[in-house]
């Protein structure tokens, strides 16, 4: 947790472990890291489904192909939702989440992942 700190002395039983409360900065930065990386993410998958309309009304999908890609973008969507919004610690592990995508130069493709849990069915 950015910000954290042990607070045990050293030998203290683990049950007496406190973490620093993040700072109200602390929190604000971690809000709008994560409601800007939601907006970003949230338009890509706009654009998918925009690209999607554009082969439908050029004859490329027909209405049950073009159905499919709105219910995958609807479950994209959930899942980017789910990981995005929320309130107090999760806004922080979220932020913390994407710190760790950032380092690892590895993010979701909110996209593919909605793709995958459908198969599974």
């Amino acid at each position: 947790m950015a910000g954290s700190r042990r607070t045990r002395p050293r030998g203290a039983p683990l049950a007496d472990v406190h973490l620093s409360e993040p700072s109200n900065a602390e929190r604000r930065e971690a809000r709008r890291r994560v409601a800007a990386y939601h907006e970003a993410e949230l338009a890509a998958l706009v654009d998918r489904l925009r690209d999607g309309l554009r082969r439908y009304d050029a004859g490329e999908l027909d209405v049950l192909e073009f159905d499919e890609l709105v219910h995958r973008y609807k479950k994209a969507t959930q899942e980017l939702w789910k990981f995005c919004v929320g309130g107090g610690s999760h806004v922080l592990r979220a932020a913390r989440t994407l710190d760790f995508w950032e380092a690892e130069g590895d993010r979701p493709d909110w996209w593919e992942s909605a793709n995958r849990r459908r198969r599974r069915r």
